[in-house]
């Protein structure tokens, strides 16, 4: 008997397409207003202000947060003093490490909570707040939980004492990670903490203030205000203030430097960047093409250490950038609730501004524009991720940091070329070099003037590893044990600034 063969009824897909997956927003429930939080429990702000913030993909109004005045900071810090000195600093070491593991795992318990409100109020992917954000601001309390009651091993036969209240200033890129980079050594180190979130994104430090209170953390350990630089430059310039720690412009940490210059306070300062993602014509260049997107497009290219300069060996100059074309032909714009999500919204209407200002002047200037099909949403702030070929080194867009996904392309012949672009900026965050050589790696990586070096990968963090820059990109480190020594005094040693 023959075998009938069936004709199929419908033509074969040629196009695949991704079917909307959203995350779900029910999980997080808002306040309508959100106050500060200062000893332990959320306040009014004693300057009567109140300021919305907005989902920067939908314009949405979200809550309305308190903007804190000089007297609010005064009394912040005043509730870090007195927590400081009646009980948190005098508390043994593997107490404090018990309320730091208590945090580590809330974090991870309500890791969806955070996860969606961080990409609502900062407009970032699902996948990279869910994937990325939270699993690392865990990882940084519970690895410096760790390192509380082992800080004479930490710095053996330095006798490292508390430094008292630390003010920290964090930006709007990285809000819930940046904030575990600050709190978390500094509470290691048997310090109090007044936390000033960025104006665009403080849900999720709120959010932590809650966090606090369920881990029965004592009042005045951790202070959050809200605000804009006002409340900043307060906390800065206030005279029982420790330490600062901030992490954001380089016009901004510059300011904060002669403020504090002369004072005793200690500071650290992680700024601005414009990395070099170096590819040699031995690498494994699909490795690289996806190194390259990771390095820049990563969180719409908000980050201080984004590979914003790609440079490309002449002899695989036009393959690699055939191959960067036709990856960004597949990066997915849009909802950044959405799982499938590549390219989220940009953070506020003033960032949006000033990328788009900033690829003008490329364009202005002469260098060649690409940026693949894409439709814009018609509400948000949202920005085509953008390259930029036949770059001269003069051109603002390789020169200064956009703090967008907009990349910037040059070529080199040599490793010793290479090194001369690459340092040719005033930034020194970050750099990354793709090549199949091993000691073309140490080579490179002994004359770049970055802080940190990746080898054959991009924005690869641990809380192990010690972060920081050279230059106008800032000093001191974060992360590691060097990240808890800015926290620390030492018998015998003067005070220092980083």
């Amino acid at each position: 008997m023959a075998v009938e063969k069936h004709k199929p009824t419908t033509p074969a897909l040629t196009e695949w397409d991704y079917a909307p997956a959203p995350e779900a927003r029910e999980i997080v429930s808002l306040e309508q207003r959100y106050g500060l939080f200062i000893g332990g429990e959320f306040v009014k702000p004693r300057s009567k202000e109140w300021q919305p913030t907005i989902s920067p993909a939908t314009e949405e109004k979200l809550a309305e947060v308190a903007y804190a005045g000089d007297a609010d900071v005064n009394a912040a810090v005043g509730a870090a003093r007195s927590a400081y000195s009646n009980g948190w600093s005098s508390l043994a070491p593997s107490e404090r490490a018990k309320y730091m593991f208590r945090i580590a795992r809330l974090i991870q318990e309500r890791s969806r909570e955070l996860a969606v409100l961080e990409s609502l109020d900062g407009g970032k992917p699902i996948k990279e707040s869910r994937d990325v954000d939270v699993p690392l601001a865990a990882a940084h309390f519970f690895y410096y939980a760790g390192w509380a009651d082992k800080l004479e091993y930490a710095f053996p036969n330095r006798r490292p004492k508390p430094l008292g209240v630390a003010g920290q200033i964090i930006p709007w890129n990285f809000p819930l990670l940046m904030l575990a980079w600050k709190i978390a050594p500094a509470l290691a180190a048997g310090n109090t903490v007044v936390l000033k979130p960025a104006e665009t994104t403080p849900l999720t430090a709120l959010l932590f203030a809650d966090i606090c209170r369920q881990a029965d953390l004592p009042p005045g350990v951790v202070n959050i205000v809200t605000g804009d630089g006002r409340a900043g430059a307060a906390l800065v310039k206030h005279p029982d203030v420790n330490k600062i720690a901030f992490t954001g412009s380089t016009g901004v940490g510059k300011a904060i430097q002669r403020e504090l210059a002369g004072t005793g306070t200690k500071l650290t300062l992680e700024l601005g960047g414009k990395a070099a993602n170096i590819v040699f014509d031995d690498c494994a260049l699909d490795q690289a093409v996806e190194g390259i997107v990771n390095g820049i497009y990563f969180n719409q290219g908000h980050v201080c250490c984004a590979g914003s300069r790609l440079l490309v060996q002449e002899s695989i100059y036009e393959q690699t950038v055939a191959k960067l074309k036709r990856r960004l032909e597949t990066l997915r714009l849009g909802d950044p609730l959405d799982k499938n999500t590549d390219i989220g919204a940009i953070n506020s209407k003033m960032q949006l501004d000033r990328i788009t200002e900033l690829v003008q002047s490329g364009k202005d200037e002469g260098a060649e524009i690409y940026q693949p099909p894409c439709k814009l949403p018609e509400k948000g702030y949202w920005f085509a991720p953008t390259v930029f070929t036949n770059v001269a080194q003069s051109y603002r867009i390789a020169q200064e940091e956009i703090f967008g996904p907009v990349l910037s392309v040059l070529t080199f012949r040599t490793p010793e070329e290479a090194v001369e672009k690459a340092n040719n900026t005033a930034y020194g965050l970050s750099a990354g070099v793709w090549t199949e050589k091993g000691s073309r790696i140490l080579w490179m990586a002994e004359r770049l003037r970055a802080g940190v070096v990746w080898a054959n990968t991009f924005n690869r963090f641990d809380p192990a590893s010690p972060f920081g820059g050279y230059k106008e990109s800032g000093f001191g480190r974060e992360g590691g044990r060097h990240g808890l020594e800015p926290y620390l005094s030492f018998e015998g040693d003067e005070a220092w600034g980083g």
